[in-house]
């Protein structure tokens, strides 16, 4: 987003996570002030109350999903927007205070979500171990650098704030394993669009009318843009009401997603606008051109000769 540069980030902590991790990527983190929150809520609470002037959080597992807690916050409260996107592979490491031997290890402190990705991986290689739940991978790697358990299966960040010697790396049962981060900040006007980029929604429809998802899919199909994600959650008012949550490919920017944009806030019963911003590849990719009559410049043109009709040049 253009204007000043955010200098204080809040982050889902505590340190020592692949959440601390990913916002080290970003190079206005790295010189800014870092501060851990207890929950996303928390999180998001700093930026919307001015003590942080962005937040980073995690937004979904290719293995696990999405993360229901950053969704549903993302709709509840005054508005956030995603002012960029950060992707990093999940790869945990299983460490311990001095080398032993695999067969030795009879404890391992792990946080849920890490053992479940790597549960084959640990019936295979340490199948006596008890697995020992934690609140979070950094709190895995304490409690093994104290004493408190044999090994911890950590992100690799926590291993040398916690003096841990590296058993096995790369433990996971999915190689390819990523997690995708959302840095959000206070709204403001959206930056130009970088040619490779993901804008983000939020969207009610409405329930007395049949078809209202399909109309909301048509919008956006007819102006050849693509949908890479949906993901529906409950609203909690009552039994079978949603809130979808698309991400799309273009920028509010680029005349045919703001065409699908009017249209969307023609038919739903709410759209709340998430964000524009450039998509982060692990690995370069070719550009992917659009349909033959669906590019911005054909949109560009199609205004500009509606615009003549109007001021009745027919030439």
């Amino acid at each position: 987003m253009p204007g000043t540069p955010p200098t204080r980030f809040v982050y889902l902590g505590p340190e020592g996570t692949f959440t601390e991790a990913a916002l080290r990527t970003i190079p206005a983190a790295e010189r800014g002030l870092r501060t851990p929150a207890r929950s996303v809520p928390e999180a998001l609470e700093a930026v919307r109350a001015g003590d942080a002037d962005a937040a980073l959080v995690p937004l979904e597992n290719s293995v696990g999903g999405a993360i229901p807690v950053t969704l549903d916050e993302l709709v509840t409260g005054s508005p956030l927007v995603i002012t960029r996107e950060v992707v990093i592979p999940v790869e945990f490491v299983l460490a311990a205070r001095a080398l032993t031997p695999l067969a030795g290890i009879r404890s391992i402190a792990a946080h849920p979500q890490a053992s479940a990705q790597c549960r084959n991986w640990l019936l295979a290689n340490v199948p006596d171990a008890v697995i020992v739940d934690v609140l979070s991978n950094a709190a895995a790697a304490i409690s093994a650098a104290a004493g408190e358990h044999d090994a911890a299966l950590c992100a690799p960040i926590g291993v040398p704030r916690n003096a841990l010697t590296v058993l096995a790396e790369k433990v996971a049962d999915h190689a390819d394993a990523v997690t995708r981060f959302a840095l959000l900040s206070r709204p403001g006007p959206i930056g130009e669009p970088t040619g490779d980029d993901v804008t983000s929604l939020a969207v009610s429809i409405r329930h007395d009318q049949v078809g209202a998802l399909l109309a909301v899919l048509t919008e956006l199909a007819v102006r050849g843009i693509n949908l890479s994600r949906i993901e529906s959650r409950p609203t909690g008012v009552q039994l079978g009401t949603y809130v979808f949550f698309l991400d799309c490919t273009g920028h509010a920017a680029e005349p045919g997603l703001g065409e699908a944009l009017q249209g969307l806030r023609r038919i739903c019963a709410d759209v709340r606008f998430l964000g524009s911003y450039p998509r982060h590849r692990l690995t370069p990719e070719a550009p992917v051109a659009s349909p033959r009559g669906l590019s911005s410049t054909d949109f560009t043109d199609s205004a500009a000769w509606l615009t003549r009709l109007r001021q009745g040049d027919l030439a």
